[in-house]
């Protein structure tokens, strides 16, 4: 949630140490000057970004002149390409002080993860009611061993027509989603084989099935979502790499990026010839609460809370108490309200802030097991509290479920009648063989109506292919750097690149099994690559990188009322150009936010 120029992030945050195991042959920077053309007919915290040996500021390229600005880039067929900042021009004393008020900001606003050597390493003794309490860690105890985030120091530049673009085509993302989610005969057809050789996603089929045998019906269907795209250089094509349906993590971080990028060039963006108006305000942690709780309100239990599902050992915990924190305390209205002379004079100051007041709770799947109970009626009680909402920051990966107990709790979450975010069929949609069947001709069409909406999706459409296409499969295997082969995994580190493609392919052929049913192939993306400025562990370096653009959505139904269909908020990622993968979470990316051009 990347590479020499060329990538992919890679999706949800995941911390497990296997998001960092996968090889990957990198193409070298004159590969990228021949990105191919497709015909689109089917259409925490490891790091990865080299440091310097000592906590100073260091640049692989001098830093001498004492101004930055914003070129545009050569153009093609009069579509604006990529501009980028132009960092030979900026001093060397600007960047420290922005790199030390940036993270003074940090640190002041919640801008953190857990961090890393402290949960692995370092045994904290507390003292409470004089009895010694040892193990505490960073991913178990908020507030113990926090480090700032991983961010860009200034935003990056981004084409303001394929920002509207991305932001224009997510209420019909989240449409189409729920209404693959009821089409319960395609997710099953469309992942029959890939459940014969995937055992995760077999378990997952598994469940679907056992809700489609019982009847179980969704009534209020919640949905927070995020679309990851990518900006070809070549075609100047916005293109997706992926829909996110399940724990699409830093809504809460990602917000506040945009508000440190904004402050910084408030202070120092007369120097730096930059407008704070140009980068898009980002309310996806708002929005995302203000979806819960109007889930919880449409369940219609008030003694009712909402359930977070995390990991066990969550580094990215602060993100998530951000929207646990929006759903308890108030927050401000988002409108212009006229204060009167009067209230002045009389020393009253309107109470401009409402509040969901609503509860939260956060259980491992293994707890719920533990604690779980299914009612008579289908309402579920975890700990003794009426769960109205479900809320997954786990499970959507193979390590979330060591034991059985893990998967008797998701079983459990899926019988009962409290909301579900996402359900078992909103998960499934979001796999990588679903994706890859709604890019062939005319299944839109089977879930769509509306031709306009369908040409829009289009549009963001990759090359996406099945690898039981052996013409495709040849050219992955001529042609590998031209391609990524993706198996059926969120959460970064997953993905082939390169040479290992075509090992990887012709493993398979050799095999003449059907495991060629676990992965897909998509069209590989090479993005524009522009020098910038990346932060992590307190230590500013800047190389060459290249971002990915995630739109957040929300959808809420009740039957056959919508509720919520919008887009809400953003995350942008900046990653070295020289890296394939580009989880944030996974050590291979930074936090980012748009400067609009």
């Amino acid at each position: 949630m990347v590479k020499m120029g060329v990538a992919h992030f890679s999706g949800s945050y995941s911390p497990v140490p296997s998001d960092t195991m996968y090889s990957s042959t990198l193409l070298s920077k004159s590969s990228i000057k021949t990105s191919p053309v497709f015909t689109l007919n089917n259409q925490v915290f490891q790091t990865h970004i080299p440091k310097p040996l000592n906590n100073n500021f260091h640049s692989s390229q001098p830093l001498t002149l004492k101004s930055l600005k914003v070129r545009a880039m050569d153009t093609q067929e009069g579509v604006p390409s990529m501009p980028s900042f132009d960092f030979h021009g900026i001093d060397q004393k600007l960047v420290d002080r922005m790199v030390y008020d940036s993270l003074v900001w940090s640190s002041l606003h919640g801008l953190v993860v857990g961090d890393k050597s402290v949960q692995a390493s370092i045994n904290l003794i507390l003292m409470l009611d004089y009895r010694i309490v040892q193990g505490q860690r960073s991913g178990k105890v908020p507030g113990v061993g926090m480090v700032h985030a991983p961010f860009a120091l200034l935003p990056m530049p981004f084409p303001e027509t394929h920002w509207k673009q991305a932001c224009e085509v997510a209420p019909i993302f989240n449409e189409l989603v729920d209404r693959v989610s009821l089409d319960a005969k395609f997710l099953q057809d469309s992942l029959s084989r890939t459940k014969k050789v995937d055992a995760f996603t077999s378990r997952l089929l598994d469940i679907h099935s056992k809700m489609l045998d019982i009847n179980k019906k969704e009534e209020i269907r919640l949905g927070l979502h995020r679309s990851d795209y990518m900006l070809d250089e070549q075609t100047k094509s916005l293109l997706q790499i992926e829909m996110n349906t399940i724990s699409s993590s830093f809504a809460g971080l990602s917000s506040l990026v945009s508000d440190l990028h904004r402050s910084l060039l408030d202070n120092y963006g007369k120097l730096l010839n930059l407008d704070s108006k140009r980068v898009p305000g980002n309310t996806a942690a708002s929005q995302f609460a203000d979806a819960l709780a109007k889930a919880w309100t449409e369940y219609n239990n008030p003694r009712s809370t909402v359930m977070v599902v995390a990991q066990a050992d969550e580094r990215n915990m602060y993100d998530q108490h951000w929207l646990s924190s929006l759903l308890k305390e108030r927050y401000p209205f988002h409108v212009n309200v006229p204060v009167e002379e009067k209230w002045i004079v009389e020393g009253f100051v309107p109470q401009l802030y409402d509040t969901h007041n609503i509860t939260s709770i956060r259980k491992t799947l293994a707890e719920i097991d533990a604690e779980g109970e299914l009612q008579a009626d289908g309402s579920l009680m975890v700990d003794g509290q009426a769960i109205s909402v479900i809320y997954f920051r786990a499970g959507y990966t193979p390590t979330d479920y060591p034991s059985e107990s893990e998967w008797r709790a998701r079983l459990l979450l899926e019988q009962s009648s409290a909301v579900k975010c996402p359900s078992i069929s909103y998960h499934l949609v979001g796999t990588k063989k679903i994706q890859q069947e709604l890019a062939k001709p005319n299944v839109l069409e089977r879930f769509l109506d509306n031709k306009e909406d369908i040409a829009k999706l289009r549009k963001c459409f990759a090359g996406l292919w099945s690898l039981d296409n052996s013409d495709i499969v040849n050219k992955a295997i001529e042609r590998p750097e031209l391609f990524v082969m993706k198996p059926q995994r969120e959460g970064g580190g997953n993905n082939i690149y390169g040479n290992d493609v075509r090992e990887a392919l012709k493993a398979l052929q050799k095999e003449g099994t059907e495991e060629d049913a676990a992965y897909i192939l998509m069209q590989r993306i090479f993005p524009t690559v522009f020098s910038t400025f990346l932060l992590r562990d307190g230590i500013c370096h800047k190389d060459d990188a290249i971002s990915e653009l995630g739109i957040y959505g929300a959808y809420l139904r009740n039957k056959e009322r919508v509720i919520i269909n919008e887009q809400c908020g953003y995350l942008m990622r900046t990653k070295v150009s020289s890296s394939d993968e580009g989880g944030v979470a996974a050590g291979f990316a930074v936090l980012d936010s748009l400067y609009l051009t």
